[in-house]
């Protein structure tokens, strides 16, 4: 793919590349010993990824669809409940770098196996939280416990997984998300319906218990893993090489400000939607959540999208339908509301998988704390967009949760756009270097 293509510069995609690992792209070079699709280890790869994908989602957004619920328990406002998803997301966003090093000397199955042991442990003790200050901490300490999973997940896939595959692969361990995040907040609406939020996500922490043995069983070992350095010195080196890379400080951005939409509008959703005019019950606000397998569809088949748009293609398509949902669920119709909900998590996944990949492909060393780069900013974008969400439904309604969300998609076409400028312009300088005499 040109530059051109990616909205790289030319110096990044013209960088030699110095992975640990043979340099193949293609998926059927018998000396690449890396997965590929239908080969050994694959499928248990993929489908054990995928569970922790399930796991992470599910239990990093277990309050969300109960939000309601919380606050009339615990008598508290909208704004205050959405802490108990701004602090678990913060938490892995504050967590992700520190946590991305461990997996670099100890390595990626050792470190997402511990993270998830803690966070399922600590699922088991959220319902028993007696206040909404103990709430919140449990949930940052799970968060920051969960933080362990994305970038270690992300640098598993970049060195085991052959090039060609990577794109498929993350939309998968992606599509895992959206699957647990819509069962998650399913499975929290009907159970809190009937014996309340406690027991719900108490629900989720014992699926999550479930999916963890799972992962750990199925996940094969490492084989092209090289455990690196834990000296500050060279983690902060890392980091200042990443943070320098023009085409990853994009992707960054990108990431936060998909997240920051996706965030608020899930977070406020089930207020908008237990109010006039729609005044549904718990059970069918949770059953709302099912238009994240619209998700699950759309990550799954970001290598496919990129392949036919290019990267910047792919953004634009997920930026644009993520916009057009918005605007559609200002509509005070269900049915629209509905569809408008299908639009975004449609864009959002897309966008997220696209973005996501691009930083494995890009950071040709210190993977993890790309990836870990790329996460906290991704985090940090659904801490904002909860907060700023449902601060914005208190004072405006969900008119106010909507231009919060059509600011931060703009945002992502503005980056797009610049992106694609300074690649031009880097191939400009390209090709009149040389076509200079020699």
């Amino acid at each position: 793919m040109t530059p051109a293509d990616t909205g790289a510069s030319t110096v990044v995609d013209a960088a030699p590349a110095a992975p640990a690992v043979p340099d193949s792209t293609g998926s059927s070079d018998p000396s690449d010993s890396r997965m590929a699709p239908g080969g050994p280890g694959y499928r248990r790869m993929s489908f054990a990824l995928f569970l922790a994908g399930v796991a992470t989602f599910a239990l990093l957004y277990s309050t969300q669809a109960l939000l309601p619920l919380i606050s009339g328990d615990l008598g508290v406002t909208a704004s205050d409940a959405s802490w108990t998803v701004a602090a678990a997301t913060g938490g892995l966003a504050l967590f992700v770098l520190p946590m991305s090093a461990l997996s670099e000397r100890f390595g990626r199955r050792t470190v997402m196996t511990a993270s998830l042991a803690v966070a399922v442990t600590v699922g088991l003790l959220v319902p028993f939280a007696p206040s909404l200050p103990a709430l919140v901490a449990l949930r940052a300490v799970q968060g920051a416990a969960l933080a362990g999973l994305p970038a270690s997940a992300t640098a598993y896939l970049a060195e085991e997984v052959r090039p060609r595959a990577l794109v498929t692969a993350i939309g998968l361990f992606v599509a895992g998300n959206s699957v647990g995040g819509m069962s998650g907040r399913v499975i929290t609406g009907w159970v809190a319906q009937e014996w309340g939020w406690r027991v719900a996500v108490g629900v989720i922490g014992l699926v999550a218990v479930a999916c963890a043995v799972a992962f750990r069983l199925l996940l094969p070992a490492p084989r092209h893993f090289t455990p690196g350095s834990l000296r500050p010195r060279v983690l902060v080196r890392t980091v200042r090489d990443h943070l320098a890379n023009p085409l990853l400080r994009r992707l960054y951005a990108i990431g936060a400000l998909f997240m920051t939409v996706f965030g608020g509008v899930y977070t406020v959703i089930g207020y908008r939607l237990t109010e006039a005019p729609f005044s549904l019950p718990q059970g069918l606000i949770g059953s709302i959540f099912l238009v994240y397998l619209v998700g699950t569809v759309s990550a799954s088949t970001a290598g496919r999208l990129v392949g036919r748009l290019g990267r910047r293609g792919a953004l634009y398509l997920g930026a644009g339908t993520t916009a057009a949902g918005l605007l559609l669920s200002l509509a005070p119709s269900l049915p629209l509301v509905l569809l408008g909900l299908v639009l975004i998590t449609a864009g959002f996944f897309a966008g997220h998988a696209v973005a996501s990949s691009a930083v494995g492909k890009t950071a040709q060393h210190g993977r993890a704390q790309a990836s870990a780069l790329y996460q906290s900013a991704y985090y940090v974008g659904s801490s904002a967009g909860s907060t700023v969400g449902a601060v914005a439904f208190h004072s405006g309604g969900w008119a106010g949760t909507v231009g919060v969300g059509v600011l931060a998609v703009l945002g992502v076409v503005v980056i797009t756009v610049s992106g694609s400028l300074a690649a031009r312009r880097a191939a400009g300088t390209l090709v009149r270097a040389l076509s200079l005499p020699r």
